[in-house]
């Protein structure tokens, strides 16, 4: 079927202010709290006007160094917030909070399975890429279709995660399979409509954030303008996965074909 993005965002957009108040909790609690803490007691390093790409790097390097265990943490909990929550959007069988999260455990390693391949998949074709590259125009070539390959892959793949968690496919062969079939015919709509959504995402990111940075400015200053200049952006942040999850799941229930109109229904 076609893919329409207008009813897509109607779709998210609804399950969203009609659970609100649970994904904001689970986004709370395992999105915008280990951002928070990241940012205050490992924050990223910043370095100084004129430093060198080369010195720049480095300082990054010794930063993902000492911060990986917590980096590994953070991630896997937003994993399994997004699990979480499209197990939430999707199962009819309107699971409490602690069921959801039960099953969002069990798909937790096909999901990185299935990623690790995309992974792969994406590092195999850069490798060709690179060895074909033996000159300067075909550098730039290369550099084109490799970006266009690789957003492709994002496209077709993009499904995954809610192939696993709504379909129960625990094969990550299986579920990369499903989702190329699932957008298949439907890639350059998705490709559209993903584009302008981050293009909005960014632009209200900037504004929002900006404005109320500013004026915590005007009030704050020191550690306690960086503490809430930093809980501003830990709360935006979750408010950003909460809306992802709802589109993909949207996007899912779309192509997939099952009907959305237990999507809007509040959930325990």
């Amino acid at each position: 079927m076609k893919f329409d993005s207008n009813q897509a965002w109607k779709d998210a957009n609804a399950s969203v202010l009609a659970n609100r108040d649970v994904l904001m909790a689970l986004a709370g609690v395992f999105v915008a709290l280990p951002n928070l803490a990241l940012a205050t007691f490992l924050p990223p390093p910043e370095a100084p006007s004129g430093t060198a790409p080369e010195a720049a790097f480095a300082l990054l390097g010794e930063y993902y160094t000492k911060a990986w265990p917590a980096l590994v943490v953070m991630a896997l909990l937003q994993l399994l917030c997004t699990l979480t929550m499209l197990t939430l959007f999707t199962d009819r069988s309107r699971p409490t909070v602690g069921e959801a999260m039960k099953r969002a455990v069990q798909s937790v390693l096909p999901v990185l399975a299935a990623q690790l391949l995309i992974a792969l998949g994406i590092a195999a074709l850069m490798v060709l890429g690179g060895a074909l590259a033996v000159s300067a125009a075909a550098r730039a070539i290369v550099a084109v279709v490799l970006i266009a390959g690789v957003a492709w892959v994002f496209l077709r793949t993009s499904l995954v995660t809610p192939v696993v968690v709504v379909e129960d496919q625990r094969n990550p062969i299986k579920a990369i399979a499903r989702s190329w079939a699932l957008t298949r015919g439907s890639a350059g709509r998705l490709l559209l409509f993903f584009v302008l959504l981050v293009v909005v995402a960014v632009v209200l990111y900037v504004l929002i954030g900006g404005v109320l940075g500013l004026l915590v400015s005007f009030v704050a200053s020191g550690a306690a303008e960086v503490a809430v200049k930093d809980l501003i952006a830990a709360f935006l942040q979750a408010i950003a996965t909460v809306y992802s999850v709802a589109i993909i799941a949207a996007c899912h229930r779309q192509l997939a074909g099952p009907s959305a109109e237990a999507a809007a229904r509040a959930f325990e």
